[in-house]
C-alpha cells in the first residue's frame, strides 16, 4: 500500500490534507480517486490509515480510517559516514540504505576525497539527498525518514564519533578484526529496549590515509574489514549495514 509523509500539522483529528508534490503524485501519478487508502505517517509519532474524500488540483483531502503502530524502524540506529564519492553514487548509497534501515547520514570530506566541494552547489544536492531518502522511506515502509546532513570536514566527523555506542571505519586494508568480530559481542551485550547509535564510516573512491585510519582509531573508532575482496565505496556501506540489520535481528538474524 502507498505511503506518504507529511508534516504533523497537516494530521487533524479526524482527517489529513495533503498537499505539493504529493497530492499531485496521487492524483496524477497513482490516479487515485476518492474512495482509495493508503498510510501516512508524520515521521515522527503518528501513522494512520486513510481513505480518499476528496481530490483537487494540489491538494487531497482524506479521512483517518484507523490510527497505526509504526513498525518500520530497526532498533539499532545506524549512521552512514560516507567520503563524498563521485558522480551520483551517493544517491545510490542514500536510497538503498534507507531500504536497508539506516537511520542517518553523514556525508564528510576525507584526504583523498575527489569531489570539489562547493557549498552552494551543496546545499541544493543536499536537498536532492533528502528528497531521495524520503522517497526511498515511503517505498520501504519506513515510519521515519533518515536525517541527512550537509558534509562536514574529516575534523568534524572524528569529534562526531563521541554520539556514537560504536563506531566502525571499514577498511580495506585491515588484516586482522572483521565486522562480525567488532559487531557481536557488541550487540549481545545490548537490550533491546534501548536506542544504540552505530556508525559506519566508509572512505572515498581511494580510501583512507593510514594517518587518516591512525586518527580515527585513537578518537574511538574499531577499524575493521569488509572480507578479502574490495568492495566499491558505494557497495562498502550497503554490505556494512546488511551485516549489522542481520545481527541485530532485523533480518531474520539471531
Amino acid at each position: 500500500m502507498q505511503r506518504y509523509f507529511i508534516e504533523s500539522e497537516q494530521f487533524g483529528e479526524q482527517q489529513v490534507v495533503i498537499t505539493g508534490d504529493d497530492a499531485r503524485h496521487i492524483g496524477k501519478v497513482m490516479r487515485s480517486k476518492p474512495g482509495d487508502e493508503f498510510i501516512v505517517s508524520d515521521g515522527v509519532s503518528r501513522e494512520a490509515l486513510v481513505k480518499i474524500v476528496s481530490i483537487e488540483p494540489g491538494e487531497v483531502e482524506a479521512e483517518i480510517v484507523s490510527q497505526l503502530e509504526p513498525t518500520g524502524e530497526p532498533w539499532l540506529q545506524v549512521t552512514i559516514a560516507q567520503s563524498l564519492p563521485k558522480g551520483d553514487k551517493m544517491e545510490t548509497v542514500i536510497q538503498k540504505c534507507t531500504e536497508i534501515g539506516a537511520a542517518a547520514f553523514l556525508p564528510f570530506i576525507s584526504e583523498r576525497t575527489v569531489v570539489q566541494y562547493d557549498m552552494k552547489k551543496e546545499e541544493k544536492r543536499t536537498q536532492r539527498w533528502r528528497k531521495i531518502a524520503k522517497e526511498a522511506a515511503e517505498q520501504a515502509h519506513r515510519s521515519k525518514i533518515p536525517a541527512v546532513v550537509a558534509p562536514v570536514s574529516w575534523r568534524e566527523l572524528i569529534a562526531a564519533f563521541a554520539d556514537f555506542d560504536l563506531v566502525c571505519l571499514c577498511y580495506e586494508q585491515e588484516n586482522g578484526q572483521g565486522l562480525r568480530d567488532a559487531l557481536r559481542p557488541f550487540v549481545a551485550g545490548l537490550e533491546t529496549e534501548k536506542t544504540y547509535r552505530i556508525a559506519v564510516v566508509v572512505g572515498p573512491e581511494g580510501g583512507f590515509s593510514e594517518a587518516e585510519v591512525t586518527a580515527a582509531v585513537e578518537a574511538g573508532a574499531v577499524s575493521i574489514g569488509l572480507g578479502r575482496r574490495i568492495l566499491r565505496t558505494e557497495t562498502a556501506a550497503m554490505a556494512a549495514l546488511t551485516c549489522i540489520m542481520y545481527e541485530s535481528g532485523e533480518m531474520g538474524g539471531a
